[in-house]
């Protein structure tokens, strides 16, 4: 198992386009870009795939619209497979719409393997404005991956800000977790950037955040993106100053690439300044004897 990974995660800028083309050229750049760099994981940000909806009518209700975008599931996980084969990287395909047999939707992440197999992690806490407006439903398990340098888990942009799920990941020696979002203002963005930074220290794990930038006026709830992504780490001596190994520059189309020490994460867990993993088991022994008191 590899003990150094290179990463890339994506400010995807998302525009309007007039066909499927113009998205595979866009996404197959930036995974080359990144492949030439050297990164063996690619981290694209949730509904980075609602480019394609200007495709369509966009003036139809959006709820029609998402359904339709799922109609391209296959074509997609064609062309992330083959870029991932290609390319021998892992790459995590952001989210897109997924028809289920019942009929519904789901959010899903693909994370497709260098041999061009795939699992999916789909999103288990809905928006507001995915349960109300685009009829989207919560996916109901949380996946850890195995790979070649280790575990990781998806948590897709408003799970990131449920402690529980990283928390079980970490637990079963996922080292690395990944944050991919979308966010249309600076209060959405920062909610899922300080709870992505609060999994890294807490699990003393990594946490690959990666956002969506540009726009597609035409969309509602894509109509405006605010995002910045970012190579989080435990606030330890070993690791970056801040907390931050890598992070772009806000709302700009760039990728970050940093070096992740898996070694360290191990380290860190056993002989860390503290041992926040470790001791939140104890934790949970105090709030199991939870006590109310009336003054």
């Amino acid at each position: 198992m590899a003990d150094m990974l290179r990463v890339a995660s994506l400010q995807y800028f998302i525009r309007p386009i007039q066909r499927f083309e113009q998205f595979e050229e866009q996404t197959s750049a930036l995974i080359e870009t990144a492949a030439d760099y050297k990164s063996r994981l690619i981290v694209f940000p949730e509904y980075f795939t609602t480019q394609l909806l200007t495709l369509g009518d966009v003036r139809r209700p959006i709820s029609d619209q998402i359904r339709d975008l799922s109609q391209k599931e296959s074509q997609f996980i064609s062309m992330m497979s083959g870029l991932a084969k290609k390319h021998r990287a892992y790459i995590a395909g952001g989210s897109i719409p997924s028809l289920q047999e019942d009929e519904s939707i789901r959010n899903r992440c693909f994370l497709f393997a260098p041999s061009g197999e795939f699992g999916v992690q789909d999103k288990l806490h809905m928006t507001r404005f995915e349960c109300e407006e685009w009829n989207v439903s919560a996916g109901s398990h949380l996946s850890v991956f195995e790979t070649d340098f280790g575990k990781l888990a998806i948590t897709i942009c408003y799970d990131v800000e449920f402690p529980e799920l990283a928390r079980v990941a970490a637990r079963i020696g996922a080292n690395v977790l990944l944050a991919p979002s979308c966010t249309d203002d600076r209060q959405g963005f920062l909610r899922v950037r300080y709870c992505a930074h609060a999994r890294a220290i807490e699990n003393q794990m990594y946490v690959i955040h990666s956002s969506t930038v540009g726009s597609l006026p035409m969309v509602p709830a894509v109509s405006l993106n605010y995002g910045l992504a970012s190579i989080l780490t435990p606030s330890d001596f070993p690791f970056a100053r801040d907390g931050i190994l890598a992070e772009g520059v806000v709302n700009q189309e760039m990728m970050v690439v940093g070096d992740l020490d898996l070694k360290k994460i191990d380290e860190s867990r056993k002989y860390g300044t503290v041992l926040p993993l470790r001791d939140s088991q104890r934790s949970e022994t105090v709030a199991d004897k939870l006590e109310v008191m009336k003054l």
